[in-house]
């Protein structure tokens, strides 16, 4: 298991949100932002915390903020940022849109054997998750490479790193659900007891 205090947790809240209308980090659910809910489920296992977002509204929770180094280009920019900025070798990833997290499910990513690994992702459901993810610094040069050579997708890097999967059991599934619509964030608040 990694030490504590050589993880820095990254939020990733830059998103366009365009399907959801309204960012969706500051969205709330049970009297809670959704960068509150993920805040909360990393903090016992990270040292700093990160927030990756051009989005001033974001420094009321009282950590440190970044903008995104290059505008407009989605979240491999986002974690190039992020790990930019990071102090730490470890960092433990995480976009804002996913408000049911548990800090359970996260400590598998960190008690991974991250020691061959560039990267240690979650599956859920057969879809692999590179925002619910483990990443060594070292990962912001292929970052950086592949974003000057035009590539936004944050699946491209993973493959090209040294990528190691978790398959979580199907009882932790509905934690790690993306909220992208109006629609999501209905179900997720009848469905789920918190």
């Amino acid at each position: 298991m990694v030490d504590k205090k050589n993880i820095t947790g990254i939020v990733l809240a830059g998103g366009k949100s365009s399907r959801m209308g309204s960012d969706k980090g500051l969205l709330t659910i049970n009297d809670k932002t959704f960068v509150e809910h993920v805040i909360v489920a990393m903090k016992p296992l990270v040292d700093k915390i990160i927030i990756v977002s051009n989005n001033k509204d974001y420094d009321q929770f009282g950590y440190r903020r970044v903008d995104d180094s290059i505008k407009d280009s989605g979240p491999l920019a986002a974690l190039y940022s992020g790990l930019k900025h990071s102090e730490t070798e470890f960092n433990l990833v995480l976009s804002c849109d996913i408000p049911m997290i548990k800090t359970e499910i996260l400590k598998k990513l960190v008690d991974a054997d991250l020691e061959n690994h560039e990267v240690v992702q979650i599956e859920s459901n057969t879809k692999t998750m590179p925002l619910i993810a483990m990443y060594k610094k070292q990962c912001m040069h292929k970052c950086l490479e592949l974003l000057q050579q035009g590539e936004r997708r944050l699946r491209v890097a993973v493959n090209e790193l040294k990528t190691k999967t978790i398959i979580i059991d199907a009882e932790f599934d509905q934690f790690v659900k993306n909220v992208n619509t109006k629609e999501d964030l209905k179900t997720i608040n009848h469905a789920v007891e918190y």
